[in-house]
């Protein structure tokens, strides 16, 4: 029987999450379902990551953004669709200081500055 290789993932978390329960183990950060978790509760390297890949998908869409073919509406829509949900992915759980909202709000002005230029 072949697995997935979905599966093979859902079973190694599971086993390494398992594993820290049974054996007590103290890790510094954990990457759990795409979020990176730290006993700190730190989410500085979360937004540094979320960012990067916000960062990777502006590259992709960067000739449609960049185009003078298309609204500044259709751009913004494109904006709201495929790099914010990016960056934003698990920000429901984030307790976020000043310099992070900070380096949040550069980013978008940075994106959105792009745009309309």
């Amino acid at each position: 029987m072949r697995l997935s290789m979905l599966t093979k993932l859902k079973a190694y978390t599971y086993c390494s999450i398992l594993y820290m329960f049974l054996f007590n183990a103290r890790v510094e950060e954990f990457k759990y379902l795409g979020t990176t978790l730290t006993n700190q509760n730190s989410i500085a390297e979360e937004i540094k990551s979320r960012l990067r890949s916000g960062n990777a998908g502006y590259h992709s869409v960067q000739n449609l953004l960049s185009s003078t073919l298309l609204s500044k509406n259709l751009k913004i829509k494109i904006y709201r669709t495929i790099i914010l949900p990016v960056v934003l992915y698990g920000c429901e759980t984030w307790s976020l200081t000043l310099r992070e909202e900070r380096k949040l709000r550069v980013y978008e002005n940075m994106v959105l500055r792009r745009i309309y230029i």
